[in-house]
C-alpha cells in the first residue's frame, strides 16, 4: 500500500485540541496511519514519499453537511422582482424557475462545477439534496457519475415531495430507495439516504412511509425544518401544534432524523431536538439570503445537539460559510464570546461528519479517513497556538488551499483540481444556465 508523510508547520488533529507546531501525519492507503513531530516521522519512515508542506497548515477536510449542487444555475437568474418573503421565495422563484426546470444535463453540469468549488475550498465530503420533480427517475445515478469522477466522499438524495402530485411523491421516495440499495451493493465513497421536503408539501402518511423505508435500509431521513416562519405557522394552523411537535406525534423523531435549517424554533422544539437526538445542519449564509432568520445554534450546541455546517448551495467557499457562523451569532447575541473559532472549525469538520452518520471522518488521527487539506500559512501576522483557528477562519479562503486529499488520493495539487478542464466545465454551466433562464 502506498505510504507518504506530510510535513507542515502546523497540524490540526481536531479543533477541540490546540494545534501542534511542526507536527505532521503519515498516510497509508485511505487512512491516517500516524501523527507526530515532523522529525520523528521522518526518522521512523525514511522510505516514505515526503510531501513538503512547510509554510502551511495540515487540517482535516471540511464536511459540507447540506448543499444543493444544482443551486449554481440560479446564480444571476433574471427576476422581475425579488421575493418578498420565504413563501414567495419558494412559490414564485425557486419552485417554478429552478427546481421544475431541471433535467439530467443541467443537474450534471451544475454538480461538476459545485464539486470543483468544494474541492478548491478544502471540502472533502458533502451531503446533497436534489430537488427536481420532473428529472426522475435516475437523476441520482446521473449525478453519482460526476461525483465519482471528482472523487469526493458524498451522500446524494432526492427531495421527495407531493407538491406536484401524490404519484410524483412516490417516484421521489423510490428514487431514494433504489439509489441507497445501488450504492450499498456497489460500495465506494458515494452513498444515499432518504429525503422528503417539509410538512407543508408532504402528508402524514407520506412522511411516515419515508421513515419506514429509511429504517428498512438503516439510513438517515432528511427534511428541511422551520427554515422560516411559514412552516411552524402552517403546522399551527393545520395540525394545532408546531412542526417538531407534529413530527413527535407522528412517531418519527429520533437519532435517525436529519433536520436541516431549524431556524424558527420554539423552546419546546429545541427541547425535542435535544431529547430525541435529532441531528441538525446549519446554513448561516443562506438563512440570511432567504430572510429566514438566525438559527439558535449556540443554544443547540449547549444542549449537546449533533450539529454540522452547510453551504445550502449558495456560497460554496467553505471559509465564507465558517465566517458566517463565526460572526452572525456574535452579532445576534451581542456577545463576542459566542461561537468561538475552534467550535466553528469542529462544525465544519467532525461535527458535519457526525451529523451525516460518518464514523472516523473529520480528524487527522490514526485510523481515521485520510480526508485532509493543506492551507497556506503566510498571513501578515504570525500563527500561534492561541490564534491559529481564528486567524485561518477569518483571513483564508479557497485561494489559500494548496492541496486536498480524499480517502488517501490527491484531488487538488498546487491549487489545481486534478483531471478537471475548468474552462470546459464553466462553459457547460453557462450553456445550461441559459437553458434554465430561458424558461424563466
Amino acid at each position: 500500500m502506498p505510504s507518504q508523510i506530510i510535513l507542515p508547520d502546523w497540524l490540526i488533529i481536531t479543533p477541540h485540541e490546540p494545534p501542534k507546531a511542526n507536527w505532521g501525519a503519515r498516510v497509508v492507503g485511505d487512512r491516517i496511519d500516524a501523527v507526530g513531530p515532523n522529525a520523528e516521522l521522518q526518522s521512523a519512515y525514511p522510505d516514505d514519499d515526503v510531501i513538503d508542506a512547510s509554510g502551511h497548515v495540515l487540517a482535516p477536510g471540511f464536511v459540507n453537511a447540506h448543499t444543493h449542487l444544482y443551486g449554481v444555475l440560479a446564480h444571476g437568474i433574471p427576476l422581475d422582482k425579488a421575493p418578498s418573503d420565504f413563501w414567495a421565495f419558494l412559490a414564485d422563484f425557486w419552485w417554478p424557475l429552478v427546481e421544475d426546470a431541471l433535467d439530467h444535463e443541467m443537474i450534471c453540469a451544475a454538480t461538476d462545477w459545485a464539486c470543483i468549488e468544494m474541492l478548491r475550498s478544502g471540502v472533502t465530503g458533502f451531503y446533497d439534496c436534489l430537488e427536481a420533480p420532473y428529472a426522475i427517475p435516475d437523476a441520482l445515478l446521473a449525478q453519482k457519475e460526476v461525483v465519482d469522477r471528482r472523487g469526493l466522499r458524498g451522500i446524494l438524495s432526492f427531495e421527495a415531495t407531493e407538491r406536484v402530485s401524490k404519484a410524483n411523491g412516490q417516484l421521489g421516495l423510490q428514487e431514494n430507495a433504489r439509489f441507497i440499495d445501488h450504492c450499498r451493493q456497489e460500495g465506494g465513497l458515494v452513498q444515499g439516504l432518504m429525503c422528503f421536503h417539509t410538512t407543508f408539501t408532504c402528508s402524514a402518511g407520506f412522511i411516515q412511509q419515508a421513515f419506514e423505508m429509511a429504517a428498512e435500509r438503516d439510513v438517515l431521513t432528511h427534511m428541511h425544518c422551520n427554515e422560516g416562519v411559514h412552516e411552524p405557522n402552517y403546522a399551527l394552523e393545520h395540525f394545532g401544534m408546531r412542526t417538531l411537535e407534529y413530527y413527535e406525534q407522528l412517531g418519527v423523531t429520533g437519532p435517525h432524523m436529519l433536520a436541516s435549517q431549524c431556524v424558527q424554533l420554539s423552546e419546546r422544539e429545541r427541547a425535542i431536538i435535544a431529547e430525541r437526538g435529532i441531528k441538525v445542519t446549519h446554513m448561516p449564509l443562506s438563512n440570511c439570503e432567504v430572510g429566514g432568520g438566525i438559527a439558535p445554534v449556540p443554544e443547540q450546541l449547549a444542549a449537546g445537539v449533533t450539529l454540522g455546517l452547510g453551504s445550502d448551495g449558495y456560497i460554496n467557499d467553505f471559509f465564507e460559510v465558517m465566517r458566517g457562523a463565526f460572526l452572525i451569532h456574535k452579532a445576534h447575541h451581542q456577545n463576542p464570546q459566542v461561537m468561538p473559532a475552534h467550535e466553528v472549525w469542529h462544525l465544519a469538520t467532525e461535527g458535519g461528519a457526525r451529523a451525516l452518520g460518518w464514523e472516523k471522518v473529520g480528524r487527522i488521527e490514526p485510523g481515521w479517513a485520510a480526508d485532509l487539506q493543506i492551507i497556506r500559512a503566510d498571513l501578515p501576522t504570525p500563527l500561534a497556538e492561541h490564534n491559529l483557528y481564528e486567524q485561518l477562519l477569518l483571513w483564508r479562503n479557497h485561494a489559500h488551499v494548496r492541496d486536498v486529499m480524499v480517502a488517501g488520493r490527491w484531488r487538488v495539487r498546487d491549487h489545481a483540481v486534478l483531471d478537471a478542464d475548468i474552462p470546459a466545465i464553466r462553459a457547460r454551466v453557462h450553456e445550461n444556465a441559459h437553458r434554465m433562464w430561458a424558461k424563466a
